[in-house]
């Protein structure tokens, strides 16, 4: 007969055989399951689709999510800017409140950032109803110039008490678009430098839109910056693309250890890598694209953030995983100012559409994205260790 040791040796070993194998990556911790924020609805018997998310956290540690909520999906839908605000790192959140909408015409592109003041800018660019950047069944494509009804416009808007009132919005046309070009944008956020030799300056990412014959068009990145807390703007010198051929897209941005600027964006010519350019005069001239080898992305936007907490500083990069489809969304980090890239791990297995990565107040980073095919914006946290970086 077994003693009592004898017979807890062998109810041990035989609960070990039949307990399933669990790899160490699955026992870890895991980013917390995602929140809905918006979701496709019907609303008086009208079809709302949301997307193009932007996300910030004020100075007091609220989070403000932007979207465009659209009549169905299409880029250009009587588009409206709406908006959900959290007090508690995201867990919890506020009702869909309206910021701006302009009727039948489409407003774009959400992109706000945050001052050292505590003002929060929200950037957006207006489409005139039919008009489209390049022509399609059911748009014209926009002209260049200002000031005619197929024009389209620059607007900003400033918030004083973290989003819960708004501004009206501003024409900054004239100081964001370029007379020759048809359109801008840049969904996401911009950045307020702390480098003292451009301490204060804010920055907000531009993707041009230049005409392409009378039906098509080309992109060119390049930045938007202020000195005088958003009062007036100065636009930057186009990035230079290798041997003049190529285009880059959507963009976001990040100010290094260094004081230098890190610009990322998405190809426009549908390649698999991002490009990405360099500034060291505060972003009044960059250094020709280049690309971004060591992950794979589709076609589509992708966020990066500078993440300091606790003796930490690292760059965190989340983008789709693919070649082709927006699956498999995961973090990539570098501890180099982006001269290297490691895989930190997938935190969407599924789609991963346009995202938005922020530093939360109690140091934990939160996303927000575009998922379902664009049916669903959501919203999950998580921690460094959560990601496996150590």
């Amino acid at each position: 007969m077994l003693n009592n040791l004898g017979l807890a040796l062998v109810t041990g070993l035989l609960f070990t055989a039949l307990a399933p194998f669990v790899p160490a990556e699955e026992t870890a911790s895991r980013p917390k399951e995602p929140i809905v924020l918006f979701e496709y609805e019907t609303i008086d018997g009208e079809d709302y689709g949301y997307r193009i998310p932007s996300l910030v956290k004020t100075n007091s540690g609220a989070l403000l999510a932007v979207a465009e909520r659209r009549l169905g999906l299409h880029d250009h839908s009587e588009n409206d800017l709406v908006m959900r605000r959290s007090t508690d790192n995201g867990q919890t959140w506020t009702p869909i409140e309206l910021v701006v909408e302009a009727g039948g015409d489409s407003l774009n592109d959400p992109c706000m950032v945050v001052l050292d003041t505590g003002r929060i800018l929200l950037r957006y660019t207006h489409f005139p109803r039919g008009v489209h950047a390049r022509k399609t069944d059911h748009t014209v494509q926009a002209k260049t110039g200002y000031g005619g009804p197929e024009n389209v416009r620059v607007f900003l808007m400033h918030s004083d008490d973290e989003g819960k009132t708004w501004s009206e919005p501003r024409d900054m046309t004239r100081q964001m678009r370029r007379e020759s070009a048809i359109s801008i944008g840049s969904p996401g956020v911009g950045i307020q430098l702390k480098a003292r030799s451009h301490s204060g300056r804010i920055i907000l990412p531009l993707y041009e839109v230049y005409p392409l014959g009378e039906e098509n068009r080309f992109t060119k990145n390049s930045v938007v910056y202020s000195d005088d807390g958003g009062e007036s703007w100065t636009l930057s010198k186009n990035i230079p693309e290798p041997n003049d051929f190529g285009y880059g897209d959507e963009a976001q941005l990040v100010e290094l250890d260094n004081g230098k600027l890190l610009l990322t964006s998405r190809d426009h010519d549908g390649g698999i890598y991002r490009k990405l350019s360099r500034s060291t005069d505060g972003g009044e001239t960059w250094s020709t694209h280049t690309y971004l080898t060591e992950f794979v992305t589709p076609h589509c936007m992708a966020s990066i953030l500078r993440y300091q907490h606790e003796g930490e500083d690292l760059l965190l990069h989340c983008a789709a995983n693919t070649r082709r489809w927006r699956l498999h969304g995961t973090i990539f980090y570098s501890r180099d100012n982006g001269h290297h890239w490691l895989t930190a791990r997938e935190i969407e297995p599924e789609y991963l559409g346009y995202n938005v990565l922020c530093q939360l107040e109690n140091g934990r980073i939160g996303c927000l994205y575009e998922t379902e095919d664009c049916l669903k914006i959501v919203f999950t946290e998580f921690s460094l260790s959560d990601l496996h970086i150590k």
